[in-house]
């Protein structure tokens, strides 16, 4: 078994060794999310971006200096991922919705360490049999002000494997893909 291999089944067996978070709810069957619709996706130089989207990134993050963007078009919906950095350097990422030509942002988007994410929903990825350690965990802020979880697997970098939501101080493994 080679080093990075020997690595991840440590991991592993130390979740299983956590104890499992018993808020009366019942663990779903599995985290991992059957795979979602594929997405048309055009790069778009910061330049090029539709007046109105660049609008409403800048009303949202006012300090984001606009790094690019990709369009995406994806079960009748069409997005745009706005990337950029914050006045203090930090990375942020913006998805816009296209509503018939009005813009509205869905979720801003930040990676964090999963040692960062509330104990809560560390605690909620621990209890599906098929847990595993995120190679990558996305902090998406929603509108309504909760928050949803991405985590991604090393074989999977383009998709979550799995989404947590978080609101309120609760935490729920998501059984169906945000449609953002």
């Amino acid at each position: 078994m080679g080093f990075k291999t020997g690595m991840m089944a440590a991991a592993m067996l130390a979740l299983a060794g956590c104890g499992q978070a018993d808020d009366g709810a019942a663990a779903p069957d599995k985290a991992a999310l059957p795979d979602g619709p594929k997405a048309e996706i055009a790069t778009i130089d910061a330049a090029n971006l539709p007046e109105g989207v660049r609008a409403v990134v800048l009303a949202a993050v006012p300090d984001i200096e606009i790094s690019g963007a990709q369009r995406k078009a994806r079960d009748g919906m069409v997005f745009y991922d706005v990337e950029g950095s914050r006045g203090d350097g930090s990375e942020v990422e913006l998805d816009v919705i296209d509503e018939g030509g009005i813009y509205r942002v869905v979720e801003i988007q930040r990676d964090i360490a999963w040692s960062e994410a509330p104990a809560a929903v560390r605690a909620a990825a621990d209890v599906a049999p098929d847990r595993f350690v995120p190679a990558r965990v996305i902090e998406s802020t929603q509108t309504d002000g909760s928050v949803i979880y991405e985590l991604f697997t090393v074989d999977k970098p383009d998709e979550p494997t799995a989404e947590i939501d978080w609101k309120n101080g609760d935490a729920k493994l998501r059984t169906e893909r945000n449609a953002y």
